[in-house]
């Protein structure tokens, strides 16, 4: 009788086991599905180089028709008006002087971006994300080296990449290499050679059924351009064959995009994809000769420069049926804010044992709120930005810019200056010194925990005359 009811009880908790497992495997089926990520970064674009954007001149149909998918971010920021320092927020969430990445990065230089940082490939690779960085890297001086992190060490499955700009030009590249393997010369033009990359990355993964992270960075609009005859055609009345070039680079850049996301809708990936379009830094030169004719839609500076036309770029996200088609956002939104963000969406939680300069903006991307609640204001600095202006502070509409000695100081309400035009720092004594205030604080506080390779390295990032042994091995 005993063994009976022994039987009868294991019986009974065998059943309420199944039961329970029965449960959470259903609950597990009928959560929502981790959403695709793809981060797409282009290079020296400028806030006004495409149509959507208000470009009269570019034709950039993919891009425009994305905008009209999607939301058009139209305060949106780099983290620095140069190319390196912006990648590195983008991938910790933390400003560039912060985490180290302080300037751009010259081949062979000791500056790279530390295992110290934690990046948000290898996060989301914890979260079950295939991960896949292809194009620029332009976050190590010794790239493909085993001396420093190269992608892979930062939580990258697979790899395809160059140091900084693609060698001799967009057109055949010859120094691309694919999971630390030179790759050797290829036919084509970058743009489109990268987003190939992807797209068989994509339809060669082993199991589909899982969610993926895909970073492309473009070396597209960087010099030395260099762009297919089929995208300078649409220019061709134009007699300043560079100015068709810069153009038509654009529109290079356009239909490489537009190549993915009809690759994303083919293999019905589109909607469970969160995508995101911005910049790295505003556009090069003067906008008047070489190739350099980017646009900074009428805004003060370009590339180097603190001021607008150096650091407010094109942004665009879409994630159908959650981004709300069609929208534009006035909030400000900075490349650090892109770590948190993306973690959200991923239901992924960040590191909490380091400060983060980035904030989740991902209720406003699903239209939930206009407003950010913020734990720093954004923030830049620059040492090689010209005119000794080298940081600034914006907090909602109020930008103060400053010297780099913190001597002299400029302050703008961009909500009625967005071109910075008239410095309001004597009519608005009270403002102006609250924001000086802040400046000097961020400035201490995120030097004082970045390395010291500033200190000790020219503002291009190589090793000064004299320089040690000790001093030139690779911090990790």
């Amino acid at each position: 009788m005993n063994r009976i009811k022994v039987e009868v009880a294991l019986a009974a908790a065998l059943g309420i086991l199944s039961i329970a497992a029965d449960a959470k495997a259903g609950a597990e089926a009928s959560a929502p599905k981790p959403p695709n990520i793809v981060f797409f970064l282009a290079d020296d674009l400028g806030w006004g180089d495409l149509g959507c954007f208000g470009s009269p001149v570019t034709r950039t149909p993919n891009l425009d028709a994305f905008a009209r998918q999607g939301m058009k971010l139209e305060r949106c920021y780099s983290a620095s008006p140069v190319c390196s320092p912006s990648r590195s927020a983008i991938l910790t969430g933390r400003t560039p002087y912060r985490n180290g990445v302080y300037t751009w990065i010259q081949e062979g230089s000791e500056v790279h971006l530390r295992t110290s940082e934690i990046a948000l490939p290898k996060l989301l690779k914890e979260r079950g994300y295939d991960t896949c960085h292809v194009g620029k890297w332009h976050l190590n001086g010794r790239f493909n080296a085993q001396e420093q992190p190269q992608p892979d060490t930062h939580g990258y499955d697979h790899w395809f990449a160059t140091q900084n700009n693609a060698a001799p030009s967009h057109k055949n590249p010859v120094n691309f290499a694919r999971n630390r393997k030179a790759v050797g010369p290829l036919e084509g033009y970058s743009g489109p050679l990268v987003v190939d990359e992807a797209i068989g990355w994509l339809a060669g993964r082993a199991e589909k059924s899982k969610p993926f992270f895909l970073s492309v960075w473009t070396h597209e609009t960087h010099l030395p351009i260099e762009s297919a005859p089929e995208f300078q055609k649409p220019y061709s009345e134009l007699s300043d064959a560079d100015l068709r070039q810069h153009r038509g680079n654009v529109s290079q850049l356009d239909h490489a995009f537009g190549k993915l996301m009809k690759a994303l809708d083919d293999a019905g990936l589109a909607e469970n994809t969160l995508v995101v379009f911005t910049a790295d830094n505003g556009p090069e030169g003067d906008g008047l000769k070489g190739r350099t004719r980017g646009s900074t839609g009428g805004l003060r500076g370009r590339k180097r420069a603190v001021y607008e036309g150096g650091i407010r770029v094109p942004g665009i996200a879409r994630f159908p049926g959650r981004v709300p088609a069609g929208t534009r956002s006035l909030v400000p939104i900075i490349g650090s804010d892109w770590f948190p963000t993306l973690l959200a969406a991923a239901g992924a939680e960040p590191p909490r044992d380091r400060v983060l300069d980035g904030a989740n903006v991902l209720p406003v991307l699903l239209g939930e709120t206009a407003t950010v609640a913020r734990a720093r204001p954004l923030f830049w600095r620059l040492d090689m930005a010209p005119n000794d202006r080298h940081l600034a502070l914006r907090d909602g509409d109020w930008k103060i810019i400053a010297s780099k000695s913190l001597d002299e100081f400029e302050l703008y309400d961009l909500g009625a200056d967005p071109r910075e035009t008239t410095d309001l720092s004597t009519r608005e004594p009270e403002r102006f010194k609250e924001l000086k205030r802040r400046l000097i604080e961020m400035n201490a506080e995120v030097v004082a925990e970045g390395p010291d390779w500033w200190r000790r390295l020219s503002d291009n990032g190589a090793m000064p005359k004299g320089a040690t042994a000790k001093k030139k091995k690779a911090a990790r």
